[in-house]
C-alpha cells in the first residue's frame, strides 16, 4: 500500500537522481507494476516527479522517473520570462496566452476565435469533448471556477470524478465565490472520495491540461478595454496547443504554483472565522 513513507523514499531516490521503474521496485521491494503504479500516482496527486518512456513499443523500452523542480522548469530563456510573469500576475489581464502560443509549432497548435454575450453560447461542447477524453487527470488554472456553471459541465465532471479521474484546481478561494468551490467539494462526499482537491491561488492563466497531452488556454478580451471601433463585440479565444515540450512546462507551472497554495478547505474555514462588526 502506498503511504507517506514510502511516497517520501521514492521522492528522495528520485531527487538525488533520475531512476528508472526496476530500480524503484527494487528500493521498495515490490514487483515492476506496482513500482510503476505508485510513481504514476505521486505524479498525479503530488506533481513531484514526471516519467518518460525511452524506445516506446519496443522490447528495450526503458520508463524513467524523474525530479519535477522549479531550478529545472524552464529549458529556454522565454519560458523563464514567461513563468516570472505568469508568477506574478494576479488577474486575468495580467496575461496572454498568445505570450506561449505564439512559441508553439504551427501543427502543433490551433486556436477559435468567437464574438459571443457571454460564455455559454460558445463552443462549450468541444470543451466537454475535451474533458471526457481524460483517462487520468485534470489540471485546471482558474479564477473563480465560473466555468463550472456552464452547461453540462458540473454533470460532466461528476461523470469524470466517478470514473477516477484526479482534478487538481488553482483557483481564488474568496467569500464572492465561496458556491462555485462548495459545489466542487460536494461531489467528493457523493463520490466517496477526493477527486476534486482545490488550492487557493491567484494567478492569471485559464487554462485546461488533460492527461499532459493537451492543454486549452481561454483568453477575453472586453470592447470597453479598447478604443471605439477597436473591438465591437466581447471576444472570446481559446488556444489549444498539443506541443509535448510545452504541455510538459505547463503542468510545471501548475505544480510549482499548486505545491506553494493552501488548501480550499482551509482557506474557506479562516474566511468563516472573520467575525462581523456590529
Amino acid at each position: 500500500m502506498l503511504d507517506s513513507k514510502i511516497i517520501k523514499k521514492i521522492n528522495d531516490f528520485v531527487y538525488a537522481k533520475p531512476r528508472t521503474i526496476q530500480e524503484i521496485a527494487f528500493l521498495i521491494e515490490k514487483n515492476w507494476r506496482t513500482a510503476d503504479a505508485y510513481v504514476e500516482r505521486i505524479a498525479n496527486e503530488h506533481g513531484t516527479i514526471s516519467t518518460r518512456t525511452f524506445r516506446e513499443g519496443t522490447r528495450g523500452a526503458l520508463k524513467v522517473a524523474y525530479w519535477n523542480s522549479i531550478e529545472k522548469i524552464h529549458s529556454s530563456e522565454f519560458q523563464e520570462k514567461l513563468f516570472r510573469r505568469i508568477e506574478s500576475g494576479r488577474n486575468k489581464e495580467d496575461f496572454s496566452p498568445m505570450d506561449i502560443f505564439q512559441y508553439v509549432e504551427e501543427k502543433k497548435r490551433r486556436a477559435v476565435i468567437e464574438e459571443r454575450s457571454n460564455e455559454d453560447e460558445t463552443d462549450v461542447e468541444e470543451f466537454i469533448m475535451l474533458l471526457r477524453s481524460a483517462k487520468s487527470q485534470i489540471l485546471f488554472f482558474s479564477g473563480n471556477l465560473s466555468f463550472i456553471n456552464l452547461r453540462k459541465v458540473l454533470e460532466v465532471l461528476k461523470e469524470i470524478a466517478e470514473r477516477g479521474v484526479l482534478i487538481k484546481i488553482m483557483a481564488r478561494v474568496e467569500i464572492a465565490g465561496i458556491s462555485n468551490i462548495t459545489k466542487l467539494l460536494r461531489l467528493n462526499d457523493e463520490i466517496g472520495k477526493t477527486i476534486f482537491e482545490i488550492r487557493h491561488c491567484c494567478q492569471p492563466l485559464r487554462a485546461t491540461i488533460v492527461d499532459g497531452g493537451v492543454a486549452r488556454m481561454k483568453e477575453v478580451k472586453l470592447p470597453e478595454n479598447y478604443k471605439r471601433g477597436e473591438l465591437d463585440k466581447k471576444t472570446f479565444i481559446f488556444y489549444e496547443i498539443y506541443d509535448a515540450e510545452w504541455v510538459e512546462w505547463l503542468q510545471k507551472v501548475f505544480w510549482n504554483l499548486f505545491r506553494a497554495s493552501i488548501s480550499a478547505e482551509k482557506r474557506i474555514n479562516d474566511l468563516k472565522s472573520i467575525k462581523a462588526l456590529v
